[in-house]
């Protein structure tokens, strides 16, 4: 299972499998000299931390999140076997990612909730645009997604920078708060809202 979990709805909240050494620290990204200068390439995938060529040697593993979580449980790795499969997919970090998934969901506990009917509505709006894929008629059927992606913009456009504006009120502009409720880290919250801000529609 590769790097790069995400979930829909919770995109800056990409998780990875995270590691750490025998004193029980989580190192920094490892560097490979790609032969062209001063350009290095760097990367965190836990299974470049195998001691090899003089980097740091995982002793396990544990979930990790772009906001910073990092999960409780550790996974001790059995390099023995890594080298023997040869394919990082194929080792087994179901544990990392089951308890990152476990993350998700508090964050999603903790975010606010649409209301089923809205929820229902939106759901209805993608299939209907999902349909017209299927239609005979293929250049009538991309007019009417742009049609439809023309409402869809209006009404963000409307709606967007008087929420902002009305929710940075309400929670006296404290953007943890913000983000929270959004389901988002602070950094992606904070460009949602400026990207709202910032719309207009003619």
């Amino acid at each position: 299972m590769r790097d790069g979990w995400q979930q829909e709805g919770f995109e800056s909240h990409e998780g990875a499998v995270g590691v750490l050494l025998a004193d029980g620290s989580e190192p920094g990204p490892v560097f490979f000299d790609l032969g062209s200068g001063s350009n290095f390439h760097e990367s965190t995938s836990w299974w470049h931390y195998d001691g090899e060529f003089r980097r740091p040697t995982a002793v396990s593993m544990r979930g990790r999140c772009a906001c910073g979580w990092r999960g409780t449980k550790r996974y001790p790795i059995d390099w023995e076997k890594v080298r023997e499969v040869d394919d990082p997919d194929t080792y087994d970090t179901t544990g990392p990612y089951e308890d990152w998934e476990a993350h998700l969901d508090e964050v999603a506990g903790r975010a606010v909730m649409l209301p089923e009917d809205l929820l229902g509505l939106l759901r209805q709006v993608r299939e209907q645009l999902d349909r017209l894929w299927l239609e005979e008629d293929a250049a009538r059927a991309y007019a009417t997604m742009l049609k439809a992606c023309s409402e869809l913009e209006a009404i963000v456009a409307e709606t967007g920078p008087e929420a902002v504006q009305a929710l940075a009120r309400e929670q006296d502009e404290s953007m943890p708060a913000i983000a929270e409720a959004l389901g988002m880290t602070e950094k992606a919250a904070r460009a949602r809202l400026l990207h709202y801000e910032r719309l207009t529609w003619h």
